[in-house]
């Protein structure tokens, strides 16, 4: 066989056959225009470890090396096919092929296709990190058990590498003098054999984005997750990059990622897809429906084949309970339950302060971070920095788990860590910075959802539940027993919690009600909370009783949950409410009782090989008692402690529950009462006006409605100021309103004029019926006085207040005149006889609209003089 022929600039790739182009020393590959194989020469397949079968007519970019569709590399070749003169050298490190390698690769445009070649210049290692984890896996059949919690100590926040598509500088956050960088850092300088450690940031980025870092660290926002982010174009260079900046732990962490020539090159998501997909979040009205719209909008974004909206429950363990993926994703992940330590506590309290974590591909070859001399304090926290490297625990779980490029974004509600959006692909897959910003900002839209959701459910539980206490406090307050208040009403204990039993131990009483353990069991259950419960804890809740405390074991189908709170100090009073058993099934990835097992070197331990779903019957759990559930039975417990002081003391008091409502009542009451005081004497001054403005009238028709109307305002006027001496703001005393109502009208319509009063002492009525009787018997008593006196001038009119049954009053007004002609309900005519005709007819109409508004009768007779009798 021919030696091989090195591959130089002279070579016409065009001019030569298949057989030649497989005797070259580098790897030789034809494309099109958009990717797509069309040869595939014998290095190309030595270097990629799979036969031109395989590859030909496949996207070399996303299907055969897919760690190359990056901008780096694949945007690189778009970029060229766009040009006439395309010819352009680069390095690039391969993470996969059946060796990790660094490789110079030449592109160019061919005449009938597009050229690459790929010539090997070193092989690499994967790292030792994965080095590390793989040796360990290889040890795993004598590996033992560990405690887990050494998994819980790896300092994942300094892995002294980041991935290899970013290119990462940390400067000293007082001068800007950069102290590290990833070793990488020729790929962003226009000279390659610059050094840039000690350097000013000035003498490698552009200016005014120097100056905005100056800036934003002098005004304290660029820290705490805070950055800054340009798209720019380094001095020297063409290129463009996505940058950002962030200050931590006394650094200023500058990343720089190549921006593809064309944005549409690889897919970036559009202000207007996010903000669809914001809305139809918006309109989701369930966490389900919520979280299953999240993981389409997400994965419709990203690109990913398969996203999961993963939440963790109070033990932090995890539930997927939303996915959506492709027709061929073989893993199905929804509903399955997933452990604590899949995720340790360091892990979770780094999702908490830094929000996303995208990888392109878990096996590439992490690029180191170099000290300067001057840096001299240890490694770089990269807490906050978007391109770090994951734990090689994790890479490692991602492995077992079939997975290579990866997605997680915090799900933050209320501060607190409540789940993860995952997004996973088999292949290596890369997420532009604008789509990574799109899918977090719609995972914080989700997060609000989720808040709004919740609230409105637990606001409407607690609502409920605040009312039925709201009620036992009431019984609470006219009782001095306890007990019996909360036991034996129509509302008792059992209607709190969705508990199906409930109980008091009040000393050697015990008070049971629904479905309980026997009273003997209970003793027990008081005896030993007094001993579990330490000093100042009152409140106790468990969803697995009867395993804290086997005792009660034989009664779990009534007692595996228990909700206990002490009412006092020196706990001999104790509230207790039961839950049954749930027998239910619990759906795991892998089994979650497997050991954690030991590793070796750097890594300490290994993680879980098996995602099998593996069912647990579970037997003694009942149904969780929520946090707001045992802050209310704690106070509850505290206005029970109330009472029972009560019956200690012999005091009358009001618990603290009720405090606060009794001294709005009381304002309420106070401020009533001033408006009443108010009204009255506003009341008082419009009558003085009309007085006063009849005294200037000529026109005895006029004089006589400003009188009418003056003593129409008066009659309501003395309705408000029985309110205001009233001992309740409901209710006026009619007797003494109609009393004080008729010596005003006597004094009004002048000598010889008399009413005699007989009224019924507190004789009690609502305000409303108060304003309209006043109303009539002003009209009655005044119209008496116009129409019914007798030749001698004057005229006497007796006016009653009597009760006529339960909730009902009778008023009565009599004359002393002639009495009512036959027409007297026609108050049109005027002019027959003495009496009510001789109106203007707006009396008559008044007193029949008040009648109607109380929904009163009306009686009229001739005894002999006119006598109205109403019923209200």
């Amino acid at each position: 066989m021919p030696p091989p022929v090195a591959v130089g600039e002279p070579v016409d790739l065009d001019a030569l056959a298949p057989a030649d182009l497989d005797r070259l020393d580098a790897g030789v590959i034809g494309l099109d225009a958009a990717g797509v194989v069309l040869l595939f020469s014998a290095g190309a397949s030595t270097l990629c470890g799979l036969s031109p079968d395989a590859v030909l007519g496949r996207n070399y970019f996303r299907e055969v090396v897919p760690s190359a569709n990056v901008p780096s590399f694949f945007g690189r070749f778009l970029a060229g096919t766009r040009r006439s003169d395309f010819d352009e050298t680069f390095e690039f490190v391969f993470g996969r092929l059946p060796q990790p390698m660094r490789a110079r690769v030449r592109m160019l445009r061919g005449r009938e296709r597009y050229w690459l070649t790929i010539q090997p210049m070193e092989s690499l290692g994967a790292g030792q990190s994965r080095e590390a984890v793989i040796a360990a896996v290889g040890r795993r059949a004598r590996a033992e058990p560990v405690d887990p919690s050494l998994c819980e100590r790896e300092p994942i926040h300094v892995p002294g590498s980041i991935q290899p598509n970013a290119v990462l500088l940390a400067a000293d956050a007082g001068d800007l003098a950069i102290l590290a960088h990833s070793t990488n850092v020729q790929d962003i300088l226009a000279d390659s054999t610059l050094s840039v450690a000690g350097l000013s940031l000035d003498a490698v980025l552009p200016a005014a984005f120097v100056d905005l870092i100056r800036a934003r660290l002098a005004s304290g926002t660029l820290d705490d997750g805070r950055s800054v982010r340009r798209v720019l174009t380094l001095p020297g260079r063409t290129t463009t990059y996505h940058t950002v900046a962030h200050a931590h732990a006394g650094r200023v962490i500058v990343e720089l990622e190549l921006a593809p020539d064309r944005p549409e090159d690889f897919g970036i998501a559009s202000q207007i897809d996010s903000e669809l997909a914001v809305g139809r979040l918006r309109a989701a009205g369930t966490l389900t429906g919520a979280a299953r719209i999240a993981a389409l909008e997400i994965r419709a974004l990203t690109g990913f084949e398969c996203v999961l909206v993963y939440r963790f429950d109070p033990d932090w363990n995890g539930e997927a309970i939303a996915e959506d993926k492709v027709a061929d994703w073989s893993r199905a992940l929804l509903g399955l339950r997933f452990p604590a330590s899949d995720i340790p506590a360091q892990a979770r309290a780094l999702y908490t302060r830094a929000k996303s974590r995208f990888v392109i591909d878990r096996d590439c070859v992490p690029v180191p971070l170099v000290a300067a001399p001057s840096a001299g304090n240890g490694p770089v926290d990269l807490t906050f920095a978007q391109n770090r490297t994951l734990s090689p625990i994790h890479l490692e779980y991602q492995r077992n788990l079939g997975v290579d490029g990866s997605m997680s974004i915090s799900i933050m509600v209320e501060g607190r860590l409540w789940g993860l959006m995952i997004g996973h692909h088999r292949r290596p897959h890369y997420v532009p910075p604008e789509t990574r910003a799109a899918a977090t900002v719609l995972t914080e839209a989700f997060a609000m959802r989720v808040q709004e959701i919740e609230s409105r459910r637990l606001w409407a539980e607690r609502q409920a539940h605040l009312d039925t206490e709201a009620r036992l406090v009431r019984e609470l307050t006219r009782s001095d027993d306890f007990v019996a208040a909360l036991t034996a009403g129509s509302v008792t204990l059992l209607d709190l919690f969705g508990a199906t039993g409930a109980g008091i131990v009040s000393g050697d009483r015990i008070t049971l009600i629904g479905r309980t353990p026997p009273a003997s069991c209970v003793g027990e259950i008081a005896a030993w909370l007094k001993g579990r419960l330490a000093p100042g804890e009152p409140g106790y809740s468990s969803d697995a009783f009867t395993a804290a405390f086997p005792a009660a074991a034989p009664h779990r189908e009534t007692a595996s949950g228990l909700l206990a709170t002490f009412v006092d100090l020196s706990r001999e009073n104790l509230l207790l409410w039961f839950r049954p058993e749930v027998a239910s099934t619990v759906t795991w990835s892998g089994d979650p009782r497997k050991p954690v097992l030991i590793g070796s070197g750097p890594v300490a331990v290994l993680p879980r090989r098996s995602f099998e779903r593996w069912v647990e019957e579970r037997r003694g759990h009942a149904t969780p008692w929520a946090e707001w559930q045992v802050s209310l039975a704690v106070s509850l417990a505290r206005a029970v402690e109330g009472v029972v002081l009560r019956q200690r003391r012999k005091i009358d008091e009001l618990t603290g529950l009720l405090a606060e409502k009794e001294k709005l009542l009381a304002q309420k009451d106070i401020l009533t009462r001033e408006i009443d005081h108010r009204v009255k004497n506003s009341l008082q001054i419009v009558s003085a006006f009309l007085q006063m403005q009849r005294r200037q009238v000529t026109d005895p028709a006029a004089r006589q409605a400003f009188a009418d109307t003056s003593a129409r305002v008066m009659s309501v006027a003395r309705v408000h100021d029985s309110l205001y001496q009233a001992e309740t703001i409901e209710e006026v005393d009619l007797g003494q309103t109609i009393e004080t109502l008729c010596a005003d009208l006597a004094g009004l319509a002048g000598a010889g004029h008399a009413v005699d009063l007989t009224a019924e002492p507190g004789l009690m009525v609502p305000y409303r019926k108060a304003v309209a009787l006043s109303l009539i018997a002003t009209e009655l008593v005044t119209n008496a006085f116009k129409y019914a006196g007798n030749p001698a001038g004057g005229a006497r009119v007796a006016v009653s207040v009597s009760a006529a049954g339960p909730g009902t009053v009778r008023l009565r007004v009599c004359d002393d005149g002639a009495g009512l002609p036959a027409d007297w309900a026609e108050p049109r005519v005027p002019g027959k006889g003495k009496g009510m005709s001789k109106g203007s007819g707006l009396g008559m109409k008044l007193i029949r609209a008040m009648l109607d508004q109380i929904n009163a009768s009306l009686e009229v007779a001739n005894a002999p003089g006119a006598c109205f009798t109403i019923t209200a």
